[in-house]
């Protein structure tokens, strides 16, 4: 039985979905005003490794991942940048969807957007007006009166009256208590702005992801995933809001990510720390990136080191020698010894599912697969043929593709690229003279060093 660790009952729980065979999961995507960094990259591999672990396990995941495109930080930058404000966010969209890729993410089943969902943000601004969760102010900005939401702090376990105290607040005049936030900011010259009954303005951060989830997945979703940097106010915002809304209890799992830091440091840009996506996939490869996280508890902080990444890559070769084929031409091994690793391969399937079974601890399945790493290199050694290997080898794939391990040589440099385009220029010219043998070995040595070509009507491609 799976058990996940669940932020709202602060146990690790067995885990049961709302319908049968189905998880409903909603992920907090990035706000689009920058290039994303490697903090951005930890928490989309964690909630992509837990996407896959629940499919192998059998379930259909509805996977729902956002884009906040309009928020004060896109005004800014688009400010500071002279560009215009939603421009700015489709462009930062394509470059994270380019990231996802290159690490190896899978695609969200939908990736929502705050400004594609504003009828749903307004019915719902509406409704906690209606049902006097929300009023509007003097101002035209509309906010959540926290205070009529009895069970308001019971994710981050923190009691409103209580912070307050000893604190300094400036209050704003435009809200009746100081822990209210805004549901719809009243619109301010040279901003985005939508018509809505309280004038024209734009939605604030939190309601955009509770109107963002209800129209993608209904009012009861299974899991809700996020860096716990978003448990306070931001989850417990949308706590609120959902539930005052439909009156149902919001998520049945919250999945918190703990966060990445440089040495002592949290990655982020206001202390100037950050390490892009992109960068880091000009020199390392995206297994690299997925390993270091594969080697921490995901809701520990991590901590991001040239010697960690140096492990995270010597681990990643050890994996990638597991999958050799057989030297030479050897004996084979003694049908005992062929059984055994067969049995070792049947064992690291089971251990490695135990492991993900207990609140996806990918530390102790790695270590089940480097078991059977291990056990195949020594078959090898032992003069292993290549079909003795080769159901030990079909599990260690199944295994890693289920962390989203590709395995595949995939760094790439301005260098390299050069070199391929050379050799399908001496491709196509082995084309042209029919010499099919070198055109074929060509092709076949490319792919063994992780490029694809692809033979088109126009001429040949290729990608790493």
């Amino acid at each position: 039985m799976l058990r996940i660790y669940n932020t709202l009952t602060r146990k690790v729980e067995e885990f049961h979905t709302l319908e049968p065979g189905k998880v409903k999961m909603y992920v907090c995507g990035v706000t689009v005003y920058n290039d994303a960094h490697l903090g951005h990259a930890m928490s989309a591999l964690i909630f992509d490794i837990i996407r896959r672990y629940l499919e192998y396990r059998g379930y259909k995941v509805h996977h729902v991942m956002n884009f906040t495109d309009v928020d004060d930080k896109i005004i800014a930058r688009s400010q500071q940048l002279g560009e215009d404000p939603l421009q700015l966010a489709n462009r930062y969209i394509d470059d994270y969807r380019q990231n996802l890729r290159d690490l190896n993410v899978l695609p969200a089943t939908s990736n929502p957007r705050a400004t594609q969902t504003m009828d749903s943000i307004r019915s719902m601004v509406q409704g906690l007006i209606q049902k006097g969760y929300a009023y509007v102010a003097r101002s035209g900005d509309v906010y959540y009166q926290v205070s009529k939401f009895r069970e308001y702090g019971k994710l981050s376990g923190r009691n409103p009256k209580e912070r307050m105290v000893g604190t300094r607040v400036e209050m704003d005049k435009n809200k009746r208590d100081p822990m209210d936030f805004a549901l719809w900011k009243a619109a301010k010259p040279g901003e985005p702005s939508w018509d809505s009954p309280w004038g024209k303005g734009r939605p604030g951060w939190h309601i955009e992801c509770s109107a963002m989830n209800l129209a993608e997945l209904g009012e009861q979703i299974d899991i809700h995933g996020g860096g716990n940097d978003l448990i306070f106010p931001h989850h417990e915002n949308e706590i609120a809001q959902s539930e005052a809304y439909t009156g149902k209890p919001f998520a049945r799992y919250w999945i918190h990510n703990g966060m990445l830091q440089l040495g002592d440091e949290k990655m982020s840009k206001s202390l100037g720390n950050i390490v892009s996506i992109k960068k880091f996939l000009e020199e390392h490869e995206g297994d690299a990136m997925r390993m270091v996280v594969l080697n921490s508890s995901y809701r520990a902080p991590l901590t991001f080191s040239d010697e960690v990444l140096a492990n995270a890559e010597k681990g990643l070769e050890r994996l990638r020698s597991g999958l050799r084929p057989a030297a030479g031409e050897p004996a084979g091994l003694a049908p005992g010894a062929a059984a055994e690793l067969i049995a070792q391969a049947d064992a690291t399937r089971q251990a490695f599912i135990e492991a993900m079974d207990n609140d996806f601890n990918t530390p102790l399945a790695l270590a089940a697969l480097f078991e059977l790493v291990r056990a195949i290199n020594a078959a090898r050694d032992a003069q292993a043929s290549s079909e003795q290997l080769a159901s030990a080898q079909a599990v260690l794939r199944e295994l890693t593709s289920v962390l989203g391990l590709r395995l595949e040589k995939t760094r790439r440099s301005g260098a390299a690229d050069k070199f391929v385009d050379l050799l399908l220029e001496i491709r196509a010219e082995m084309r042209a003279q029919k010499n099919w043998a070198m055109a074929d070995l060509i092709r076949n040595r490319l792919q063994e060093l992780g490029v694809n070509v692809e033979d088109t009507k126009e001429g040949s491609t290729w990608s790493w």
